[in-house]
């Protein structure tokens, strides 16, 4: 299963697709439906070897992974949507909207790009995802994203670590390819301190887009999203809307 819904709703004028970040799963982004409003439906792409796809094999490639998800919930792309990406995510997101608009002829109202710089910049970082255990794990804690619970059990260890390689794997042997650009509104989102994707390079992202573009700026680090959810959720209702015009949206707090 693809696609999963906190809270089906047919009667949505719109829907809402979030793609997950390294290491993440449809859990990641599960609260988000309580502070969604009614016109809207939460989809949570599930990609395989994690939350409920957990015993499929782990994708180590993203350009084999993208063609798999665009199958996948092609069959609920026939009403309006977005797209939301965080990290890994947000290359996922591009990807994937560019595949939807060249093979498809399908587009997002709206894209919805969070914490990764430009692509088409190089990149800074050496890469983690070969790096022995205690090494890899020292790395994954720069990033703030993995509660300290998960860090010092050993038994989630053991589960979340082979995700985690794999998509860093996905994110590192990633290249950017010269392409057309995507025509959808683009809103490109971070936080104010995060080394990893700074404002410039978020800006970047201007380039790869010929429809309207937006740079959104929130306190907080890499996993920003995690501290400024609502704050965070009010500012893509309130892009959505400005181009969609979504009826008696008011953001619960």
């Amino acid at each position: 299963m693809w696609v999963i819904k906190p809270k089906p709703n047919s009667q949505a004028r719109l829907k809402l697709f979030c793609l997950p970040f390294a290491g993440g799963s449809s859990v990641s982004f599960y609260n988000w439906a309580e502070l969604l409003p009614e016109t809207l439906e939460l989809c949570l792409i599930e990609i395989p070897g994690r939350g409920q796809r957990l015993s499929e094999p782990l994708r180590h490639r993203l350009d084999e992974l993208v063609p798999e998800i665009a199958e996948g919930i092609k069959d609920e792309l026939e009403q309006p949507f977005v797209l939301f990406g965080h990290s890994m995510g947000a290359l996922l997101g591009y990807e994937l909207t560019y595949l939807l608009q060249t093979d498809f002829q399908i587009m997002p109202q709206h894209l919805f790009l969070s914490g990764r710089g430009a692509p088409h910049l190089p990149n800074r970082d050496e890469p983690i995802h070969q790096l022995p255990e205690a090494d890899f794990v020292r790395q994954i804690k720069k990033f703030n994203g993995t509660p300290k619970a998960v860090l010092e059990h050993q038994e989630l260890m053991e589960l979340l670590l082979p995700i985690l390689r794999a998509d860093f794997e996905i994110c590192e042997t990633y290249q950017y390819r010269s392409k057309e650009k995507i025509t959808c509104p683009l809103t490109i989102l971070g936080g104010l301190q995060d080394s990893g994707a700074t404002r410039e390079e978020l800006a970047a992202w201007r380039k790869l887009s010929s429809g309207p573009f937006n740079l959104r700026l929130f306190p907080g680090d890499h996993f920003y999203l995690l501290e400024q959810r609502p704050k965070l959720i009010e500012t893509i209702m309130r892009d959505i809307d400005y181009h969609f015009s979504l009826t008696a949206f008011k953001a619960s707090r």
